[in-house]
């Protein structure tokens, strides 16, 4: 039986849980995107796939632990939760082509609906999907789900460009580079709506990076320039520590409001 302490530490509005979307947020969100892919494919290569992916897991797992047990946003917890989301969403997708042959454009179609799902229930519950909303913590289980169906969906579109359409990693990312100019062209010069404009934005992130990810990782013979994705994994990760470090140093992602029932956009 839940309790009424529990229903309130669920429900209860209280300060935000998340950043504020500054050129940090998106700097760091690109760079988790390509370093999830990188770290995925790292580990399935250098481990037997199925330890890799509980590792996975338990990474996910773990990240998740620590975040929901912040009562505000904290850089380094929601940084890591992002993090572990980009590494175990990149296998989920992966996981589905490799391991039951799916093809890419039916995991593709199964994660976008996915997303629509969690989108339309979120909606019909709190009545927004801002991000400037997620001040409790059954907003948040609604915004981790949808940010683990975008990067899962993100993954399965980007190797759907470049493998199954044969575009080619370097190719995928200059598309999806002017696929995630149109949300900022359309919200900064026509007015698009601010909470559809970043979720257009935030899904095209994943496939970008995670192309680009691909590009330096891969070997030639597979299309990329054989930097190697441990190498890729390793110096991604050691720019987002130092971005994330800077944030918790200056504040400067941090909101100073305390948002209320009413902070609804």
């Amino acid at each position: 039986m839940v309790t009424s302490a529990a229903l309130k530490a669920l429900t209860g509005r209280g300060t935000q849980r998340v950043p504020e979307i500054t050129v940090f947020f998106w700097l760091i969100k690109g760079l988790s995107t390509a370093m999830g892919e990188s770290t995925s494919d790292f580990m399935v290569n250098a481990m037997p796939p199925i330890i890799a992916v509980l590792v996975g897991l338990a990474g996910f797992a773990t990240a998740m632990v620590f975040q929901f047990r912040m009562r505000r946003y904290v850089p380094w917890a929601y940084w890591l939760a992002v993090v572990m989301v980009g590494v175990f969403g990149t296998m989920v997708a992966d996981v589905l082509h490799a391991g039951f042959d799916v093809p890419y454009w039916l995991s593709a179609a199964l994660f976008a609906g996915t997303l629509a799902t969690i989108f339309l229930l979120w909606k019909r519950v709190e009545g927004t999907l801002s991000i400037h909303s997620i001040d409790s913590s059954r907003r948040e289980v609604y915004y981790w789900l949808a940010v683990v169906a975008t990067f899962a969906l993100g993954t399965a579109v980007g190797d759907l460009t470049a493998m199954t359409v044969s575009l080619g990693y370097f190719v995928s990312a200059l598309l999806f580079a002017l696929v995630i100019a149109i949300p900022a062209i359309g919200f900064a010069r026509f007015r698009w709506n601010p909470v559809f404009a970043f979720w257009f934005a935030y899904v095209a992130t994943r496939p970008l990076g995670a192309s680009l990810a691909d590009w330096l990782g891969k070997p030639v013979s597979g299309g990329g320039i054989g930097v190697g994705s441990g190498l890729v994994a390793l110096t991604l990760t050691v720019m987002i520590a130092g971005l994330v470090a800077y944030l918790s140093i200056s504040r400067r992602d941090t909101a100073r409001l305390t948002w209320s029932g009413t902070a609804r956009s």
